[in-house]
């Protein structure tokens, strides 16, 4: 975790350069995408030490096929801003992009985003793709609009990725990924 990764991972590549295996896993994904296991990684690399990666289970994907929308290009952002001003210029950059944009976001401000959606994104298409492969999966497609609608009447809960599709419209300039 955050708090303690930096030691631990001084402490994980001291067994790996001592010719012990190491395995990492997670409790919430692919390992190493915004995860702690990236720290990781990058310290296999700087130090010259082997490593494997076995895929598993990802967010990511499983949130943009399950979207319905084009899965040809697309671009992850990882987690939105926390604040206001940069979260909407990141949403606005995804509604000028042509490729689906794929973002993590807290529960906790789904509203605030799926409001700031609107105003910058009314008639494109989100996915809220909430507690994927677990028992309480859901798929929540609509404009920010209808999504708002169908979140504020019941609390939004467990890890949440959401998901904009491409605009159809041909960017003025370019917004890379």
């Amino acid at each position: 975790h955050k708090h303690n990764e930096a030691m631990r991972t001084a402490q994980l590549i001291q067994r790996l350069a001592a010719g012990e295996n190491v395995a990492l896993i997670t409790d919430a994904g692919m390992p190493g995408i915004s995860d702690p296991g990236a720290r990781l990684i990058r310290e296999c690399i700087r130090s010259g030490l082997p490593f494997t990666i076995v895929p598993g289970p990802s967010s990511i994907l499983t949130a943009l096929i399950g979207s319905g929308f084009e899965t040809e290009k697309f671009c992850f952002r990882g987690f939105l801003p926390v604040k206001s001003g940069q979260r909407q210029r990141e949403l606005r950059a995804a509604a000028e992009r042509e490729e689906t944009s794929i973002f993590f976001e807290s529960p906790y401000r789904l509203a605030k985003t799926l409001i700031a959606s609107a105003d910058i994104m009314p008639e494109q298409r989100l996915c809220v793709a909430r507690e994927l492969t677990k028992k309480f999966e859901e798929f929540r497609r609509g404009t920010a609009s209808e999504l708002l609608a169908f979140y504020s009447s019941r609390p939004v809960k467990g890890e949440i990725v959401l998901v904009v599709e491409g605009s159809q419209i041909k960017p003025r300039k370019s917004s890379l990924c």
